[in-house]
């Protein structure tokens, strides 16, 4: 399987641009982060610089600031993202309830699908697998310079959420998920859709809304069943049949995406290998005591 992406004649022309500013900033900009105390960052590498330099759109301050917390953000979830790779994590895969649309929407942003109603089978798959699954798909969405500039999309189908899965979700993940979005997360989130919900998802929903600040509340949109209220932020046109869209490509099984990101193994180790060294080292000693 192979995966394509596609560019315009403007896409191409601001990239170019955007390389030459990147060039500018990076050497000058990022110079601050040589001097945050146990940060290993590769600030020669310029692929790495625009991937934090264009949602914050090349401000350089707020980049360095983006960068500081998408990493201490790894320290402070540890168990999370200790060897975090697709190798380790092949049955959320296996139970294909997260997928990436083939094609992106009217506004060029990838669209990504979590379907945790009736399809979820809670006791073989877990939430903190599901939000590894998603860092999975988010990390290898953020190398796309497409996506780097238009952003992405999420889709939560809850469709026959249940009583005993709504009890998964607990105050800690919620702030996780939350924190995450807010203010660890390299990649413009333009909106999160919310379909097919039953009234049960009130009590979940209600862990989330405390903490949500106004800028990613205002992006957090409900739609039940109105596939005409979807639609107006997601076209009909970049939907699948499953949801009253015209796209015919067939979905891209979780199997199939797991295949796809065991080739990027290399890939997702070498991005373990960034950070707050110095304290990841640390935490792996505590652990390899405790055994």
């Amino acid at each position: 399987m192979t995966v394509q992406i596609y560019y315009t004649t403007v896409f191409t022309k601001r990239s170019c641009f955007e390389e030459l500013v990147a060039n500018r900033v990076g050497s000058e900009g990022f110079a601050i982060l040589v001097e945050v105390e146990g940060l290993v960052v590769p600030l020669d590498n310029d692929d790495w610089m625009i991937r934090f330099l264009r949602p914050c759109k090349f401000y350089a301050k707020s980049a360095c600031e983006l960068i500081q917390r998408y990493y201490q953000f790894k320290i402070k979830h540890w168990d999370m993202y200790n060897e975090l790779m697709p190798s380790k994590e092949a049955n959320i895969f296996k139970q294909n309830i997260l997928a990436v649309f083939p094609n992106r929407d009217q506004l060029g942003r990838r669209v990504l699908l979590l379907e945790l109603g009736k399809n979820w089978k809670h006791k073989e798959v877990s939430l903190d697998e599901v939000f590894k699954g998603c860092v999975l798909f988010l990390e290898a969405a953020m190398l796309e310079p497409e996506t780097q500039v238009h952003g992405a999309v999420v889709i939560f189908d809850m469709d026959g959420l249940t009583l005993q899965q709504a009890w998964q979700f607990t105050p800690p993940f919620a702030k996780r998920i939350v924190d995450w979005l807010q203010d660890a997360v390299p990649l413009r989130i333009k909106g999160i859709h919310i379909i097919n919900q039953p009234k049960i998802f009130n009590m979940v929903f209600a862990l989330f809304k405390p903490i949500l600040r106004e800028k990613l509340r205002s992006r957090i949109i409900f739609h039940g069943t109105d596939r005409e209220s979807l639609y107006k932020h997601i076209s009909k046109e970049c939907l699948p049949a499953a949801y009253g869209g015209t796209v015919d490509a067939p979905r891209v099984q979780g199997e199939q995406w797991y295949e796809l990101l065991l080739k990027c193994d290399n890939e997702y180790k070498e991005i373990n290998n960034y950070g707050y060294t110095q304290q990841i080292e640390e935490l792996r000693n505590k652990k390899n005591k405790k055994k």
